[in-house]
């Protein structure tokens, strides 16, 4: 089969007649300004209307029944460019990024406070973190800082590894704790939106337990729950590390055990397939209909571990396979899971962060999945899910898998509203300075970033709380709007920018009469803090500390027993730590 022949059977969306009648074959590569080739860039032929996509490395081909004609390229994040084509010489186009696309490819930032400069951002993140690479939110001043802008997504990652290092009698890196993840965990208060909106909002002020000069302020926010029997099809592709480093009962297995529960609850509507990266790549599972609940045991039952890690492969493989089942209007979705260990082919954060970038045109969620301990890569897993449109979480045992992927399986891996972030604006005249708690970012990221910011993907029936420390003026009316919410969001695969606004005002309420949900939430918070050492609370001892959550705790709830449990453990692995260093 001659060169020409295999072009034409590789072209995707083109019909058998077309390829009959085809005499020229128009070809070339697209690629970005750094000379890297952009794939799934959509390539609008002008005299029939068809679109085709760049394939691995940029590269397309075309028949078309005659020489000349213009294209069209297309690519989110990217300038469109129209250009001439002569079938007779191999096109190559570069695509320039958009400005506000190029912001983008800079570190993930998570949230981040209107009016800073850079010279201001520099010298905060050199001048408060002495012990990892997260710069803790400082105090502002809501005067010169009135705004700030925050990522909302449903990642809850940051407890269940906090709690696995508890496990193991071992202090917990402090890089590893994102306190608006550890309270993500708990889906407090849920309340249903109205009938009319997707969202649901509610704010809170209460005294605050470790500063007597200041409040704390919580702004929650709820989407709504969707009816599972009348969610779209979903067409879930599992892409699952079977290398060398996932033979231990904590990784491949657990991940078997989970997935084996998810199945049980999948509808035959839904499509699963398996593609496994180890020693070698491959599809061990073609689509399936999730009635045949015995075919995707049985292959979920057949996987084993060894050899090494090539996870870009699998990737590719991955995303390749879920566009090809697409569903339009559907949940479509690449699961990975793995202890992030990328030892073959792209492997830092930005590389895996460009590769997945692009993958995502193509309207395809990313749900990634830890595992393991000792090899489980955070950064990799974080930048991989972030980048992919989607969420992650840490697996550390078979009642966590069932919480993920049965009991929150609608949170987890169905999208309420894409691209989400939420601006809150103090009112200066009411509040002296805030500070936001959680939500910190990387040290190069808080330097070096622009005032842009990317939303996230909040599932359904998902509850986020976002809390501030706030130290208000004298002598206003308590009951007066202390703060505007905007939020920002797209529909899932709408490229629509909508928002939604709630203000903010409530009477402050003694922290010991506050509602017992805050009360647990801020101890959660204060867990965090004392975990990473926080400069804000150093005065406040683990017994105060553990006081609050047991005050607070409701005894008939699993999860808040654990956490209890958790605390009193904790407490005995850092206490001596404190003791020896002299300071916490």
């Amino acid at each position: 089969m001659n060169a020409f022949r295999i072009c034409l059977l590789l072209v995707a969306g083109v019909g058998i007649t077309h390829i009959a009648v085809a005499q020229f074959f128009v070809r070339g590569e697209v690629k970005d300004e750094k000379g890297r080739g952009l794939q799934n860039v959509k390539i609008r032929m002008q005299s029939t209307g068809l679109t085709y996509s760049s394939g691995v490395e940029g590269s397309f081909g075309i028949p078309h029944k005659q020489r000349f004609d213009s294209l069209t390229f297309i690519l989110e994040g990217y300038e469109p460019l129209t250009i001439a084509a002569d079938a007779a010489l191999s096109l190559q186009v570069q695509l320039k990024m958009q400005a506000h696309t190029a912001n983008r490819q800079r570190q993930q930032i998570h949230s981040i406070s209107g009016n800073l400069d850079k010279k201001e951002r520099k010298q905060l993140a050199a001048g408060e973190e002495t012990y990892n690479a997260l710069i803790e939110n400082s105090f502002l001043e809501a005067a010169r800082y009135p705004s700030t802008s925050l990522i909302l997504n449903v990642d809850r990652a940051s407890y269940s590894n906090i709690r696995r290092f508890i496990h193991m009698n071992s202090a917990i890196p402090p890089d590893g704790v994102r306190i608006e993840e550890m309270l993500n965990y708990f889906n407090f208060r849920y309340t249903e939106p109205p009938a009319d909106s997707l969202f649901s909002f509610s704010s809170y002020r209460t005294s605050c337990p470790w500063n007597n000069a200041r409040q704390l302020f919580f702004i929650q926010m709820n989407t709504r729950k969707l009816d599972i029997s009348k969610v779209p099809p979903a067409n879930l592709v599992f892409l699952i590390d079977v290398s060398g480093s996932m033979d231990m009962p904590n990784r491949l297995p657990l991940l078997q055990t989970s997935f084996r529960k998810l199945v049980d609850h999948l509808r035959p509507s839904d499509t699963v397939s398996i593609v496994v990266y180890g020693g070698e790549t491959g599809i061990m599972l073609p689509p399936t209909s999730g009635a045949e609940k015995d075919s995707i045991h049985r292959a979920f039952d057949g996987l084993s571990a060894g050899g090494q890690t090539p996870g870009e492969a699998g990737i590719l493989q991955a995303y390749a396979l879920a566009e090809k089942q697409f569903i339009k209007g559907g949940n479509n979705r690449v699961i990975l899971a793995t202890d992030g260990d990328f030892n073959v082919g792209q492997r830092n954060e930005e590389q895996l962060e460009g590769l997945i970038t692009r993958m995502k045109q193509t309207g395809i969620y990313l749900t990634c999945l830890g595992v393991g301990m000792g090899n489980y890569k955070d950064s990799k897993i974080e930048a991989l899910a972030r980048k992919g449109n989607g969420n992650f979480a840490y697996l550390d045992s078979e009642a966590e898998g069932e919480k993920v992927l049965v009991t929150e399986l609608i949170q987890t891996l169905y999208t309420a509203a894409d691209d989400v972030y939420m601006d809150v604006t103090f009112d200066p005249k009411k509040i002296n300075g805030y500070r936001l708690i959680g939500f910190d970012n990387k040290r190069g990221a808080y330097s070096d970033t622009t005032r842009s910011i990317e939303g996230g993907e909040v599932g359904s029936g998902h509850s986020v709380l976002a809390l501030f420390e706030i130290e208000p003026k004298e002598g206003f009316a308590q009951e007066e709007t202390i703060a505007t919410v905007l939020l920002h969001y797209k529909k899932p695969q709408d490229s629509i920018k909508r928002e939604t606004s709630f203000r903010c005002r409530e009477v402050p309420v003694p922290f010991d009469s506050a509602s017992s949900d805050y009360r647990f939430a801020a101890s959660v918070a204060l867990f965090g803090m004392m975990i990473r050492h926080s400069a804000f609370v150093k005065q406040v001892t683990w017994t105060d500390m553990i006081s609050i959550a047991q005050k607070s705790a409701n005894p008939f709830e699993p999860l808040h027993r654990e956490y209890l449990s958790l605390l009193q453990k904790a407490q005995k692995i850092y206490s001596p730590l404190r003791r020896k260093r002299g300071r916490y």
